[in-house]
């Protein structure tokens, strides 16, 4: 199965791609979708749209997990980045994809097995589950390879869970 994990965000969308072969979480590809600051916010959207897009035709992944958004203090940016969310979400329903959605919690949870890790150590327990030389830059990438690993963990429990129940 391959995962296409997304960090959402305006100027830097991070994204991971990893496959998930038996127990083993391979990386595929990871970066990030950047917008230039001082651009008309539609040409910004436009722009993380077309990324998506072209991430999913070029990589073909089977599902796509988002980061939940949280944001305690600054209203304009968390509706820009709801924004961008939202049009990659599009990107990805409209090639038929499924959804999975994470908070920072849950994530944090899978990587590191503590809720309230800090952000420090889910970069280098990423780094050192999928064997990587160095913590993935920007952060934000980094932090979409951790929704990716969660959402590999999330899917196995969850295909267990209903075989137990079918029985």
């Amino acid at each position: 199965m391959r995962i296409l994990g997304i960090d959402p965000g305006i100027a830097i969308v991070g994204f991971g791609i990893v496959d998930k072969e038996g127990s083993k979480i391979i990386p595929v590809q990871y970066g990030s979708i950047q917008t230039e600051a001082h651009t008309p916010e539609e040409d910004r959207l436009l722009h993380v749209y077309e990324g998506m897009v072209q991430l999913i035709d070029k990589y073909k992944p089977d599902t796509v997990a988002f980061e939940k958004l949280f944001f305690n203090r600054n209203v304009t940016t968390a509706m820009t980045v709801s924004q961008a969310r939202g049009v990659m979400i599009l990107a990805a329903v409209q090639k038929g994809l499924p959804i999975g959605e994470y908070t920072p919690l849950q994530v944090k949870q899978a990587v590191v097995g503590y809720g309230k890790a800090e952000k420090k150590q889910v970069q280098e327990m990423v780094r050192i589950y999928l064997r990587l030389k160095e913590v993935p830059k920007p952060d934000d990438v980094a932090d979409a390879l951790a929704v990716a690993i969660c959402h590999a963990h999330s899917y196995t429990l969850n295909s267990m869970l209903n075989e137990v129940l079918r029985k």
